[in-house]
């Protein structure tokens, strides 16, 4: 099978570069250098990966670069992916998410691809009314970055020619995520190699459904395969919420260090309980998470540890 990965030189989308290539895939990836990082285009081609540097907006080279490679399956990685930047910039978000993402679609679709897979975001449900929440639990998002994800579903839905698989995606972490534009486990583990104390915002009984970065790409690899006879909407987390305070602890353990955490107010569009039902990804996909928190975390140590 042959894959176009967009973002394929961010966190995510580089995991599944490498991934895909060693399982023999023919992958190709598209990243226009804003947030990925450059070095990972020599890394992906020394595994046989070819990366163009384009942005997913410009359509018309876009268009261009799928006729090209004519790939079977798009993997839509790129987007931004800050909550808290969103509130600031929504216009940007609203281009690059959006349109970037109808850009991905039209392209898609005159160049014949047969399957999109689009990687959405839990950010899509807002403040959970039951929980654990699934795939039927109504889509109210609380940040600009929700709004964004749940539009790009929609256009993927009723744009795309092929089929559709929507992943909404929890909170994932894993090596080589950038802490600026990342999640809480990246800001805890930036602050704890610096043997400085992570910070909570708000009491840190929010909790949330960690999953790691492999797991999330077996399930982005099965939704290339499986199938399926219409477009389907799949959640990816692990089923099993932790708070914000038994994060802390846990990394400070791990991490070996002497600190508590410092405690600020809580962050303008923060949803306070969210976990997943994964029942849909283990009957549709047949995948299942198989990280631990607690082993996650000290690969992401040990990583950080290898790097410097």
């Amino acid at each position: 099978m042959r894959v176009l990965v967009t973002g394929a030189l961010g966190f995510i989308g580089h995991h599944l570069c490498l991934h895909l290539a060693g399982e023999g895939f023919e992958v190709y990836g598209v990243d226009n250098l804003s947030r990925g990082r450059g070095e990972r285009v020599e890394l992906l081609g020394e595994r046989g990966v070819e990366v163009e540097i384009l942005d997913v907006r410009e359509l018309g080279a876009l268009t261009e670069y799928m006729r090209k490679i004519k790939p079977d399956t798009v993997v839509h990685l790129a987007a931004l992916i800050s909550a808290e930047e969103s509130f600031e910039k929504p216009l940007l978000y609203e281009e690059v998410n959006v349109r970037g993402t109808i850009s991905v679609v039209l392209a898609s679709n005159r160049a014949g691809v047969q399957r999109l897979v689009y990687a959405s975001s839990a950010a899509v449900y807002g403040e959970p009314r039951y929980l654990p929440v699934d795939e039927e639990h109504p889509t109210d998002p609380l940040s600009p970055y929700g709004a964004t994800k749940l539009a790009g579903e929609h256009f993927s839905k009723t744009l795309f020619r092929g089929r559709t698989v929507i992943l909404r995606i929890f909170n994932v972490y894993g090596p080589g995520q950038n802490p600026e534009y990342a999640g809480v486990i990246a800001r805890f583990m930036e602050r704890l190699s610096r043997g400085e104390p992570p910070v909570i915002y708000g009491d840190g009984g929010q909790t949330r459904d960690f999953i790691y970065v492999t797991d999330v790409v077996e399930a982005l690899r099965k939704a290339l395969e499986v199938d399926v006879e219409e477009d389907v909407v799949v959640n990816v987390g692990t089923g099993k919420p932790v708070s914000i305070n038994e994060l802390a602890q846990m990394m400070i353990r791990i991490a070996g260090a002497s600190v508590s955490p410092i405690h600020a107010p809580p962050r303008m569009g923060d949803i306070r309980h969210s976990y997943a039902d994964i029942s849909k990804a283990k009957s549709i996909l047949n995948w299942r998470p198989r990280v631990k928190l607690e082993d996650g975390l000290k690969a992401l140590f040990k990583a950080r540890l290898n790097k410097h």
